[in-house]
């Protein structure tokens, strides 16, 4: 049942909001929702933790044989190693949406993923000193 105003307030002579005239609107602004660059996809194809960085293969070279911007921005982020969670804030995409992304390109070989030096399932101390200095650094 939709909610109405109570009777005493449906009386009431309220002006109406300025609104503006569509001429007036300013230039138009594009909007995509996120997951729309995904396909809807949520999940990437293998295992990419925020802090795993990934390079491109070869910098520089366009995504040969497709028209997806996404991919390409992702490509053109990536000249240098950068973390999956720098591609998401550059991109101002959910971490989720540039996982998938990044799993996308690092499937067709034109990202290479840098897996961090683990042993016995702990990370390196250097990395996670390189870690606690990027955090105290923001």
């Amino acid at each position: 049942m939709p909610c109405r105003p109570p009777r005493h307030l449906s009386r009431l002579d309220v002006p109406e909001p300025d609104v503006p005239e569509p001429d007036d609107a300013g230039p138009a602004v594009a909007f995509v929702r996120p997951y729309i660059l995904t396909g809807g996809r949520t999940k990437a194809t293998l295992y990419l933790g925020l802090e795993t960085l990934v390079s491109a293969r070869r910098p520089g070279v366009p995504l040969a044989g497709t028209a997806d911007t996404a991919h390409q921005a992702v490509i053109e982020l990536c000249v240098r190693p950068v973390s999956v969670a720098e591609v998401a804030a550059m991109m101002t995409v959910p971490l989720g949406v540039a996982r998938v992304l990044v799993g996308d390109l690092a499937q067709s070989g034109v990202l290479f993923v840098h897996r961090p030096a683990v042993t016995n399932g702990v990370p390196d101390a250097e990395l996670l000193a390189r870690v606690i200095d990027g955090l105290h650094r923001l």
